[in-house]
């Protein structure tokens, strides 16, 4: 579909990643409706984008009964639902024993739980909206495009919880893809590396030069803005599905 069609929920929208998906939708015609928990950066974001193409709705990714509920609400707004873009996600780092004591259980359940099970809930609700769509170009209804992480792969020390729940929306990307085909909506899932963000802004200007050296080529972090064109590119070509792609400068990261 070209992007002045799409109706689309992006998840984390307030924000990074999430932001730079509903500016690039918005800027080409389409419409958003943002899925977060921070109210002060939703107002900023629907001002900026203009409150005729966005909305934002506070919502707890983890919560089924909020996000069906947003869902239909954000379906009311945009007049249909044919994208939803899950970028909503949390770091989790810790090690496994740290130095006080072992990881404790809450961090790994609620790293999974935001992660994993928060994109599988929107991804479930999103395509319930979207099977009673009309058939498009090849009989598309609708796209689903999760964030994993390169961390998926080659998760460092203290990324045992978060490789763990990036790799699970890695695993569940081609199993529900297939299983979605019968209705014409597409899921795929983009892996990002290392990406330029307010926490690597504040970082000294040597450990971003080690951020910087650490990519293959270009050796620079990522922008917000070519997350935001591969996820347009995957909403405009339909013969994406049921794969994740890593976007990543040919990073593999280093143990620690």
């Amino acid at each position: 579909m070209h992007l002045d069609q799409v109706k689309a929920v992006v998840t984390g929208g307030v924000s990074g990643l999430g932001l730079a998906v509903a500016r690039h939708i918005v800027g080409h015609g389409g419409k958003v409706v943002l899925f977060d928990v921070n109210d002060d950066k939703g107002a900023a974001a629907v001002a900026e984008l203009g409150a005729a193409n966005a909305r934002y709705l506070p919502t707890d990714v983890t919560d089924e009964a909020v996000v069906a509920a947003n869902i239909a609400d954000a379906k009311t707004f945009l007049g249909g639902l044919n994208v939803a873009v899950n970028c909503a996600g949390i770091l989790g780092a810790g090690r496994v024993l740290g130095r006080e004591a072992p990881m404790p259980l809450a961090q790994f359940r609620t790293t999974v739980m935001v992660n994993l099970v928060g994109s599988f809930n929107v991804a479930k609700a999103a395509a319930d909206a979207m099977q009673a769509n009309a058939a498009g170009d090849d009989g598309e209804r609708g796209v689903i495009i999760n964030t994993a992480s390169v961390a998926a792969y080659d998760g460092q020390i203290g990324q045992a919880a978060y490789s763990a729940s990036k790799g699970g929306v890695v695993g569940m990307t081609l199993p529900m893809a297939r299983e979605l085909a019968r209705f014409g909506i597409r899921v795929m899932t983009v892996a990002p590396g290392i990406f330029w963000t307010p926490m690597v802004d504040g970082m000294p200007a040597a450990v971003q030069e080690s951020l910087n050296a650490s990519i293959p080529f270009p050796s620079r972090l990522g922008r917000a803005d070519e997350f935001a064109a591969l996820v347009a590119h995957i909403i405009g070509n339909r013969y994406l599905n049921g794969e994740t792609i890593r976007l990543d400068g040919a990073v593999r990261l280093a143990p620690k």
